[in-house]
């Protein structure tokens, strides 16, 4: 049953209040306010992508208790975009009867990856062998067990990469335990795939489960390098993947969309890597090329609304604008007038002022007629150039 008026009130519209005024709270908020609704967000930054577009930004860390009480009071529901929320702070509003989705207890396994992927194995969801590690020792025994190469990833406080140390050979185990310092690290099987692939996934209260189309990625540095939709695998895969994603979200008992990344192995094999309980970067083809985007379906699965199957309205890549190595400061984008002739193109700036290495400055999707998607990301890539501006 909708939690909502059945209509949209001009008067008293829907108040969204999203922690996290990044680009998915951004793109989150644009989808809220071409729906009239009104968008307040708490970032730490006034600046943040998402004050382009919200109503209002609280100034806050996202951990701050009493910033999200804060919100909480000039909203009718709290979404977040980021995993650094603070999950007990939301877990007290919702026991005084508000509404917080995903819910806190989602956010609070899926932000501690050791308990992520814990809880999917308890609940017989492939995943790749891990464990927790517990000293140096620990690890080098691991390592022995694994055979080279593993992955180590800090458990907290991890995403796009930046919480993992690829262990190729035994004469680097030193450096990779003390890269995290004192932060709880887990080791995991490092999967030799065939295909990353990935699908958002989105459930509603009522219990109506949507997915999107699967799609192909492609990461170099840990980071999300380009999306290519659909997938190339066969109808065989897509079941499985699908089949694996819906028992995911049923499992969590989740409320929202949620980006679940896979492998694919040699043999065919599926496996969950990991778990964003948001809209997630690879999802981002879908507000240019499917029916629906990932941003207005969270948005219904939150109020409880109606979830449609998203449909491919045309096959897509989505290339990542990421901040170069040398570059930390102020920056320009080039090549505009010549993107703009490649036919299909939409370009998407985040409009964060300071770009640092790899850091996500915005996306170009393209919309493909019988085109090579790599061949189109790398003309792109040619094209384009992220420079510094010395000020």
């Amino acid at each position: 049953m909708t939690i909502f008026k059945d209509k949209f009130s001009l008067d008293t519209p829907i108040k969204i209040g999203i922690i996290g005024g990044g680009q998915l709270g951004k793109m989150l908020a644009l989808e809220a306010k071409r729906m009239f609704m009104s968008v307040i967000v708490l970032d730490p930054n006034s600046d943040c992508p998402a004050s382009y577009v919200a109503d209002k930004v609280i100034v806050g860390n996202f951990s701050d208790e009493q910033k999200i009480y804060d919100l909480s009071k000039e909203v009718d529901i709290i979404t977040y975009e980021i995993e650094l929320a603070n999950s007990k702070a939301l877990e007290k509003l919702v026991k005084n009867g508000f509404l917080v989705h995903p819910s806190p207890d989602v956010l609070n396994i899926i932000q501690n990856k050791y308990r992520q992927k814990k809880f999917l194995k308890e609940n017989g969801i492939d995943v790749p062998k891990f464990d927790l590690v517990t000293s140096k020792n620990h690890l080098e025994k691991i390592c022995e067990e694994y055979g080279f190469p593993v992955m180590l990833k800090a458990c907290e406080e991890s995403y796009d990469g930046r919480g993992n140390f690829l262990i190729k050979n035994k004469d680097q185990i030193t450096t990779a335990f003390s890269y995290f310092g004192k932060k709880q690290c887990m080791v995991e099987e490092y999967v030799v795939f065939k295909k990353e692939i990935s699908v958002m996934i989105a459930k509603n209260s009522s219990g109506e489960i949507s997915s999107f189309p699967i799609v192909e990625n492609i990461h170099k540095d840990n980071i999300l390098y380009l999306t290519t939709a659909p997938a190339k695998i066969t109808k065989e895969i897509e079941i499985k993947a699908n089949n694996l994603a819906i028992k995911t979200i049923t499992s969590l008992k989740g409320v929202g969309i949620f980006g679940i990344e896979m492998f694919l192995d040699k043999n065919d094999n599926v496996f969950v890597n990991e778990i964003a309980p948001r809209p997630h970067n690879s999802g981002h083809y879908s507000i240019e090329a499917c029916s629906i985007s990932q941003f207005e379906q969270h948005l219904r699965a939150i109020l409880d609304y109606p979830l449609p199957k998203p449909f491919l309205i045309s096959d897509a890549v989505m290339i990542n604008l990421l901040g170069p190595e040398k570059i930390n400061g102020s920056y320009e984008i080039d090549g505009i007038d010549k993107l703009f002739s490649i036919p299909g193109i939409k370009l998407h700036i985040y409009g964060k002022k300071m770009a640092k290495h790899h850091r996500k400055l915005g996306h170009i999707t393209v919309l493909l007629k019988n085109k090579d998607p790599i061949e189109v990301s790398e003309k792109i890539r040619e094209i384009i150039k992220i420079k510094e501006i010395n000020i």
